[in-house]
């Protein structure tokens, strides 16, 4: 996902502003601001961090007003530090005033989410494993958070459960309760109905790979291991398969993981707990 779906955050965008702005309209806007009149104003970063929704900004004011002229000086995936200007907007004033709080609601969250993955994507310097994001995502918000992720440098996971087979944990606790055999039956069955499609399979014991492995899984997936049983894994497996690292992995831990030789490792946390970015709008001229 290395682009916003359009058509889906020109709808998202679309009730957000609805959400807001109600039947009614924004009341104060219209009770102080003339109809014709124009202003300008100035996006800008109280901090520095990774910008990311920068088109989802503009979008809102676009909706509002078509003919707002917009200037973009930073792009999403780069980085700004506090007080730099990210969007110079000018047009109706009362465009301006209405979709302010809406930008600024995305652009911190998805900032917020990009700084936080940059960060954890630094920290798995030099080796080259992706730190990938999950399916941990604010319900209806999952394509622009997945692509904050990769304006941080990150890497999508599957965008959905449509798009891998995936074994979990619960998946194989009732495959094995109602008689289907061990994990690797379930991969080979998983692969006879959906042949065409990237395989994944959790696992969390060291001895459970071994036979995961002869049933041809594309990716295993480690979780809540330690690093010493990860580096076994990684010398057991010897390339047959690709190999990820999960479960409560923070900032403080990634480094030890990554210096293991895996290929990838998922951080729920990138989507779930990223602080927003403290952005703003200030007013540049009086309409």
């Amino acid at each position: 996902m290395k682009t916003l779906h359009t058509d889906a955050m020109q709808t998202l965008v679309r009730a957000a502003l609805q959400e807001d702005i109600g039947v009614r309209g924004d009341v104060t806007t219209l009770a102080l601001v003339e109809k014709n009149q124009m202003g300008s104003a100035r996006l800008v970063t109280r901090e520095r961090c990774r910008v990311s929704g920068v088109a989802v900004a503009e979008e809102v004011f676009r909706q509002l007003d078509p003919d707002i002229k917009i200037v973009e000086h930073i792009h999403d995936g780069e980085d700004a530090e506090a007080d730099d200007v990210v969007l110079s907007l000018e047009g109706q004033a009362r465009a301006i005033l209405t979709g302010e709080r809406t930008a600024l609601n995305f652009m911190q969250r998805m900032c917020g989410i990009a700084t936080l993955t940059a960060t954890y994507v630094g920290r798995v310097q030099p080796h080259a494993v992706r730190v990938l994001d999950t399916r941990k995502t604010t319900p209806l918000l999952r394509h622009l958070e997945k692509y904050a992720v990769v304006c941080g440098g990150g890497t999508n996971h599957r965008t959905g459960l449509y798009d891998r087979v995936m074994i979990k944990d619960n998946h194989a606790a009732f495959w094995q309760s109602k008689g289907g055999g061990d994990l690797a039956a379930a991969v080979k069955r998983a692969r006879a109905c959906y042949p065409d499609m990237t395989l994944e399979v959790e696992i969390d014991r060291v001895d459970q790979l071994e036979p995961v492995l002869e049933a041809g899984p594309d990716w295993i997936l480690l979780d809540n291991m330690t690093p010493d049983d990860v580096r076994m894994c990684v010398q057991q497996c010897r390339g047959r398969a690709k190999l990820e690292v999960s479960g409560g992995i923070t900032l403080d831990t990634i480094a030890a993981y990554a210096d293991c030789g895996v290929d990838a490792i998922s951080v729920g946390a990138l989507t779930h707990a990223a602080r927003a970015v403290d952005l703003a709008l200030d007013w540049e001229t009086q309409p």
